[in-house]
């Protein structure tokens, strides 16, 4: 499958097309830029597996390729996240990723900004694309966040007739994902013993979608709080009387 993209200069022009990799090819496994970015990824996907947002059908993955021949070229970028909402073959082991073909465009990219990024994350147009242009102009991603992890700053990029507009965050400092009904902003805390700021989710009523430790902790105060009630009513929590 082939599609044309002009771009804002009308002498150029991208023949886009989405084609199986070829069986014998070697994706390169792109470094890591520090032990955080993998933490920032789990944390991300863990909270949404717990609150029963996963399908099946879905794809999540961190530092991932992504695919496109762009006029004749193979390009493939890795994005530290990546939220695709249905896919058409559920693969376990799944080394790469080609939209189109394999299933929907992607809705969410994100990358976690170090200090040593820079290039890649250009508007250029020369081959080989940076992550920016093939975001917005190749696989025309609706939604593309930079997240710094050293500051909190986190960049929401939507695509809006072509071009990804920077948005503002609401009231509480989030922004909207209305495809998956949920919100996405900053948190400072602490998880797996780095300190610091975070991307979490939020349900429509406000609510943040908890870590499995988190998870663990609010149940341990509701039987907290159920065996002082119990108590106050004269009934001992070991002893209950059996249901009937």
């Amino acid at each position: 499958m082939a599609t044309q993209l002009s771009e804002t200069k009308p002498q150029t022009q991208l023949i886009i097309k989405w084609e199986a990799l070829p069986k014998d090819f070697q994706l390169e496994d792109e470094p890591v830029e520090n032990t955080g970015q993998p933490l920032l990824a789990g944390a991300l996907r863990e909270s949404l597996e717990i609150s029963g947002f996963i399908q099946p059908q879905m794809l999540i993955a961190s530092n991932f390729g992504l695919c496109a021949t762009v006029n004749e070229q193979l390009v493939i970028k890795a994005p530290d996240w990546v939220y695709v909402p249905s896919v058409k073959e559920v693969i376990s082991n799944r080394k790469s990723y080609t939209p189109i073909l394999e299933g929907e465009i992607p809705l969410i990219v994100m990358e976690f900004l170090s200090d040593t990024d820079g290039g890649e994350y250009s508007v250029k147009r020369t081959y080989p694309p940076g992550r920016w242009f093939f975001y917005e102009q190749i696989l025309q991603v609706p939604i593309y966040i930079i997240f710094t992890p050293d500051g909190g700053l986190l960049e929401y990029h939507q695509l809006e007739n072509g071009r990804y507009e920077l948005k503002l965050p609401d009231e509480n400092g989030r922004h909207g994902v209305e495809e998956m009904g949920l919100y996405l902003g900053t948190w400072q805390g602490t998880k797996e013993g780095r300190t610091g700021y975070w991307l979490r989710w939020w349900d429509r009523d406000g609510n943040l979608l908890p870590w499995a430790v988190e998870q663990i902790e609010q149940e341990r105060q509701q039987k907290e709080r159920l065996i002082a009630y119990l108590q106050s009513q004269g009934l001992d929590p070991n002893n209950l009387p059996p249901f009937e």
